[in-house]
């Protein structure tokens, strides 16, 4: 019997649709045939946020955790001697307290072990039109600078985020390598920046993202593999994206561990087949010349099961 890989998932939930643990841990949890055979996750999930739906809707209830609430959760888990992980998945929050104690349970785990891998998207804000804008408060670029991105493994940062961590602008593929050399140096080995406004050598209808994978080799060299993505736009505003994305990224690297071209290819084209659904079944439902409602820009996951679980590759990653 294969030992099981264990995950911490410490992200937002919504009860209707598909972001922050809803959006992780379908993938993660839902491949069973899959995962369990094959790479062996379980997902235990501590809800940063609790809404009836995420924030794109015109109104949305609910409750936030706090630090102390989150330092119940993980001592409950401690007493009870259950906080051993492989690893530790963390997307959007809005508290600069509550981040830095995520941070605190991230070194206790690598504490106890050692090879844990910390993912963290990097949550912050993104760019429309050229234009950058935080959607978080401005109190937490300092902690993810200081704290959080020093401890990750692997961060998935948008560009508009990287720019952020760094204090560096992105023109072109030459200085959005430089960056993800910088983003290495403060403590990632593997740095994806999930979109970028960079013009795509296939043309403004594609979409562009970019990886870097820093491993050692036997002999104890350091081999860096860097690699450029491209993906067909689609003309909508999905939510979730972002949350998926690291989910598959984590499964898929940890499936190919020194093979990011392959686990990115596998990534962006499980999120290709799941996007390109999306826009189909909400299309159909908003009807011809309508601009689909939130409500039916809900990620499509059930429907995509097979896809997240063996995605056909329709994107190609090209290696620089």
């Amino acid at each position: 019997m294969e030992e099981e890989c264990r995950v911490l998932s410490i992200q937002s939930h919504v009860v209707r649709g598909y972001v922050g643990n809803r959006a992780a841990t379908f993938p993660l949890q839902g491949k069973r045939t899959l995962l369990l055979r094959v790479l062996g996750f379980e997902v235990d999930a501590v809800n940063s946020v609790q809404f009836s739906n995420h924030t794109g809707y015109s109104h949305w209830k609910g409750q936030v955790l706090n630090s102390d609430e989150l330092q119940e959760l993980y001592d409950g888990l401690k007493l009870n001697s259950v906080n051993q992980y492989d690893y530790v998945l963390t997307g959007y929050t809005r508290d600069k307290s509550f981040l830095a104690m995520v941070v605190d349970i991230v070194q206790e785990l690598k504490q106890q072990n050692p090879r844990l891998v910390y993912v963290c998207d990097p949550v912050m804000g993104d760019q429309r039109n050229g234009e950058g804008a935080m959607y978080v408060p401005d109190d937490l670029l300092p902690v993810y600078r200081e704290k959080v991105v020093p401890v990750a493994d692997i961060i998935t940062p948008n560009q508009f985020e990287a720019e952020l961590l760094t204090g560096r602008k992105i023109h072109s593929q030459e200085e959005a390598l430089e960056v993800m050399d910088m983003l290495h140096s403060m403590g990632p080995d593997t740095v994806v920046i999930t979109s970028s406004d960079l013009l795509s050598p296939r043309g403004s209808d594609y979409l562009m993202a970019l990886g870097s994978q820093k491993t050692r080799a036997p002999d104890g060299s350091v081999v860096t593999q860097r690699i450029r993505m491209e993906m067909h736009k689609v003309d909508a505003v999905f939510v979730g994206t972002g949350d998926l994305f690291a989910a598959m990224l984590l499964a898929w690297t940890h499936k190919h561990p020194n093979n990011l071209k392959v686990a990115c290819e596998k990534t962006v084209s499980a999120m290709h087949h799941v996007l390109q659904r999306t826009i189909k079944c909400a299309k159909a439902k908003s009807g011809e010349g309508v601009k689909p409602s939130p409500a039916q820009l809900e990620l499509r996951m059930v429907q995509s099961k097979k896809d997240i679980e063996s995605p056909e590759i329709v994107v190609q990653a090209t290696v620089l």
